[in-house]
């Protein structure tokens, strides 16, 4: 079965074809991200109007390279929720149209449950039952999974995302957006110990708390001069913290689970040092970890496609 997935949640305008839920025949993605940069963050209404202009064009690009005529199409699957609103009506929109045209099914897929089915492509992915672990630039989440139409929330932030969070800090250092990479290119020169930051605790073991840390390091760069060699530092404190409390709580959900399985996934887990110490904790703690791939962790439509087929043959439904 081929499956065209569209994902336009955020700043990008993304189209996959994606074979029987696992081979990627193509994986189209245009972004808008240079356009929001001044703004130090994504600005919605430029977002959506880059989508409308680029969709068609992007559409017919992945069709293309996956060899295939838009006939040979069998299922849409497109990201209904959680995103801009704007965005999200652009590629509801054009699959609708799509759907109705080529007269074949339609799936309305979730963002953040595509995130984790993105460790599940090109013949990788794990046993069922694991935690899963979201970390984007608009969510930080927790998710125990028993199959992908039985996923349950078992934690989220309070406030700040965790990519959000990044920002915001790249931001108060004055380096630029996205903040992630930055802070991590930085955060490799300096000593993480010269700092103490921490996150704030929760009710719930395992919610999440960005805002404080943030606060916090606002207030470290405005009682000295910041200097290049406090930015280093400053930010490989920051960074480590950070990492610190995802790990703590992935393998608190874990334990609390009774499963030895771990899926981590979004745009945050392509960073280096979350990686290395993840996989450094979860073989000391005996856990089977799975990392989506870099080049699908951030926002792509072969995730949505992927796991459009995996629901459709659960005998997942449409809902506008």
């Amino acid at each position: 079965m081929y499956v065209l997935g569209i994902e336009t949640s955020c700043d990008e305008t993304a189209v996959s074809v994606v074979k029987d839920g696992r081979k990627i025949l193509s994986n189209v993605v245009a972004s808008s991200l240079t356009l929001h940069k001044k703004y130090g963050g994504v600005v919605p209404e430029i977002a959506s109007r880059m989508q409308l202009e680029t969709i068609t064009a992007v559409a017919d690009s992945a069709i293309t390279k996956a060899g295939l005529k838009l006939k040979d199409i069998d299922l849409i699957s497109v990201t209904a929720s959680p995103g801009l609103l704007g965005s999200l009506l652009v590629g509801i929109s054009f699959a609708k149209s799509l759907s109705l045209s080529l007269e074949i099914p339609l799936l309305g897929i979730n963002h953040l449950y595509s995130h984790i089915y993105a460790s599940f492509l090109n013949g990788l992915g794990t046993q069922m039952p694991f935690v899963a672990l979201i970390v984007s630039g608009g969510h930080t989440s927790l998710f125990y999974v028993q199959d992908f139409h039985r996923i349950k929330l078992i934690g989220q932030t309070l406030d700040d995302a965790c990519g959000e969070a990044f920002d915001k800090v790249a931001k108060i250092l004055g380096l630029g957006y996205p903040g992630g990479p930055l802070i991590e290119r930085l955060a490799e020169k300096g000593n993480p110990k010269s700092i103490s930051f921490r996150c704030s605790n929760t009710k719930n073991p395992l919610d999440f708390s960005f805002s404080g840390i943030k606060t916090a390091v606002l207030y470290k760069v405005k009682s000295q001069k910041l200097k290049v060699k406090i930015k280093k530092d400053i930010a490989a404190a920051f960074q480590e913290v950070i990492i610190d409390t995802l790990i703590k709580k992935a393998f608190l959900a874990c334990k609390l689970k009774r499963t030895n399985r771990l899926v981590i996934g979004g745009g945050v887990a392509a960073n280096n040092r979350l990686r290395e110490r993840f996989y450094r904790q979860a073989k000391e703690k005996k856990i089977r970890l799975s990392f989506a791939p870099k080049e699908l962790c951030m926002d792509n439509a072969a995730m949505v496609a992927g796991l459009g087929f995996k629901l459709f043959k659960n005998g997942g439904e449409y809902v506008a």
